[in-house]
């Protein structure tokens, strides 16, 4: 039997067992209170349990001041701080504020990038929860063309 068909077998393998687990089980972990939610305070409350987060200068969060197109804006949020467990991207004046929650695993670095749509200028905020609080990084995004339904 060749390299490939043995690797296209286990693949294959490995896809059924991952659709016969329930659906509840692969999304257990996803916070649909926090990504269904319309504003940025209650967003935060679902997925921190604190509308408030303390403004930290061991983030980095790298966006554009002016985004030409708001349908693909980049997002490059890094920190410094340690035992980081999650980053997320908020973005105040979204019709769903939660643009995107990262789970970092223990001894990963706390680094994540992404493409995120916006609606209009608004501020970005980078959200980083760690095992001793939770810590934010905001920068403004001028929109010239509108991404969410715009």
């Amino acid at each position: 039997m060749d390299v490939g068909r043995r690797l296209l077998l286990r693949g294959g393998a490995a896809l059924a067992v991952l659709a016969a687990l329930p659906r509840a089980v692969l999304a257990a972990v996803w916070p649909e209170k926090a990504f269904a939610a319309t504003e940025a305070d209650a967003a935060m409350s679902a997925l921190f349990g604190a509308t408030e987060a303390a403004p930290s200068d061991q983030i980095t969060l790298k966006v554009p001041e002016i985004a030409e197109n708001g349908a693909v804006v980049p997002v490059t949020i890094s920190t410094t701080l340690e035992n980081v467990e999650s980053i997320s991207i908020v973005v105040e004046n979204n019709p769903r504020p939660l643009a995107a929650s990262f789970e970092i695993p223990a001894g990963t670095l706390p680094n994540v990038s992404s493409r995120i749509k916006m609606g209009e200028t608004s501020d970005v905020v980078a959200v980083v929860k760690t095992q001793g609080g939770i810590y934010s990084a905001t920068k403004q995004v001028k929109v010239t063309i509108g991404g969410c339904g715009g």
